[in-house]
């Protein structure tokens, strides 16, 4: 293994195993969330706030998005600036062809 040593895996192994378990006991929480009386926008307002906690647990550890920050913010640089090309190509276009 280049570059890991045998504590920084198993501090790694630890943080997966507890996000493992985090996502176990919100699965249980979802269920037995499921099983109150509650009204629609109550239910759907929990059900969101689970879900969002989750989503944020996968998305931040097994898709390593709290740890790569840079190569985050540079793939998000680089989609801002093509989206800013595409919204303004049209524009231009538009501007260079006189109106009938």
């Amino acid at each position: 293994m280049s570059g890991h040593s045998v504590e920084d895996i198993k501090k790694s192994v630890k943080i997966y195993i507890g996000v493992f378990a985090s996502l176990a006991v919100l699965t249980v929480v979802t269920v037995a969330a499921s099983y109150l009386d509650l009204g629609s926008g109550e239910a759907f307002f929990l059900a969101m706030i689970i879900a969002s906690v989750k989503g944020t647990l996968v998305a931040g550890y097994f898709m390593h998005l709290f740890t790569e920050k840079t190569t985050i913010l540079a793939v998000l640089g680089l989609t801002f600036f093509f989206l800013i090309t595409l919204m303004f190509l049209p524009y231009i276009t538009f501007i260079d062809h006189p109106a009938i």
